[in-house]
């Protein structure tokens, strides 16, 4: 759950982020053209020989290829494509597509001050990915305190709210829900939303929000 302002993180997240280089070390075309012609041929219902008969390569090469042991010419590319009846380049799908991981362990995700932190209000960041198309960013929000004025939020993207914990009645706009625990809500983050009525304490849910890649959201 994101407010409107910019959030101020107390304290940075103890977490591990596992990134792979955006750039093609060696043996990565490789690997990935095996990869992908090996899936296409299975998805197709070829045997390594059905394929290799109508590729017209030897069934040997073809092994070699889908075991990332020799490096195809372009010839054998296009022939490979046409067989499988797919681009070429799907043959090369995530060969420089930057993969992200991110892992914050139990209880060491970065708290972050928003308006209603003081009140009993704990928002935890459990990570986010960012990237030219996606953006997504994780909070575990506990709530221990029942409060006269809630926080309400507004933000691009769109959001998912999961109930693990507790009773809440949330609003949206001019909707209200009663949230118990495995309850799901999603909704327009464009929306105000937020915590009317604590119910039953603490009130625990996991927040997700998702946003486009033009929302502009640092």
């Amino acid at each position: 759950m994101t407010s409107a302002e910019d959030p101020i993180a107390s304290g940075s997240a103890a977490r591990e982020i596992s990134r792979e280089s955006a750039g093609p070390a060696e043996g990565d075309l490789e690997r990935s053209i095996a990869a992908q012609v090996r899936a296409y041929r299975q998805a197709a219902g070829l045997s390594v020989a059905e394929m290799a008969d109508r590729v017209g390569i030897s069934k040997a090469m073809l092994s070699k290829i889908e075991n990332a042991q020799t490096s195809c010419s372009l010839t054998t590319l296009a022939r490979l494509a046409a067989g499988l009846e797919v681009p070429v380049t799907a043959l090369f799908r995530g060969v420089d597509a930057e993969r992200e991981a991110v892992f914050v362990p139990a209880g060491h995700g970065a708290r972050i001050v928003r308006r209603g932190s003081k009140q009993g209000h704990l928002y935890e960041l459990l990570g986010g990915l960012r990237g030219p198309h996606k953006r997504m960013e994780a909070v575990l929000v506990t709530l221990t305190e029942v409060s006269e004025v809630f926080p309400l939020f507004q933000h691009p993207g769109t959001e998912i709210l999961y109930m693990l914990e507790g009773e809440m009645v949330y609003g949206h706009g001019e909707a209200h829900y009663t949230m118990r625990p495995g309850d799901a809500l999603q909704f327009d983050g464009e929306g105000p939303h937020g915590p009317e009525e604590l119910v039953v304490l603490p009130a625990k849910f996991l927040a997700v929000t998702a946003y486009d890649g033009t929302s502009g959201h640092d």
